[in-house]
């Protein structure tokens, strides 16, 4: 590799600070979600859910969005229903299918959580926004 070839240094610096932002939100939500008695596959299913039309959601389109297996989907959906997050509803245009909605207590929960996702993402949106600024103008000049 000749010196022409070698990253500009600038690059090194945009990637660390944009793996440093993601490493302080990921270790705030580990925190929150732990604290709130809930895993992060469980959080993201929830904003999967809550994202859906209507709020509810097949459980093969769950499976997809989540990139997980069809049975991880129905084990995931039982830990949720369990705690009373969510809840199995026949669906009325396959009756062999059924669609996953929150309960209230979901709803509750994941409007308390992504009030505190929301915040701690913008505590660390100036130096995601200033790493990402110095890739895109570095990489615009290569």
């Amino acid at each position: 590799m000749t010196a022409s070839d070698r990253l500009d240094p600038g690059i090194f610096e945009g990637l660390a600070g944009v793996r440093l932002a993601m490493r302080r939100f990921l270790s705030f939500s580990e925190a929150a979600l732990s604290q709130a008695g809930i895993t992060s596959q469980q959080y993201q299913a929830m904003l999967v859910i809550k994202v859906a039309e209507q709020s509810q959601i097949m459980v093969r389109e769950l499976s997809k969005q989540m990139m997980i297996q069809r049975n991880g989907a129905v084990q995931l959906i039982d830990r949720l229903e369990a705690a009373h997050l969510a809840i199995r509803i026949p669906s009325s245009t396959d009756k062999r299918s059924v669609l996953v909605a929150l309960t209230d207590q979901g709803e509750t929960l994941l409007e308390t959580l992504a009030r505190a996702h929301l915040g701690a993402m913008l505590e660390n949106e100036p130096l995601l926004i200033d790493s990402l600024t110095q890739l895109r103008k570095l990489a615009e000049l290569a």
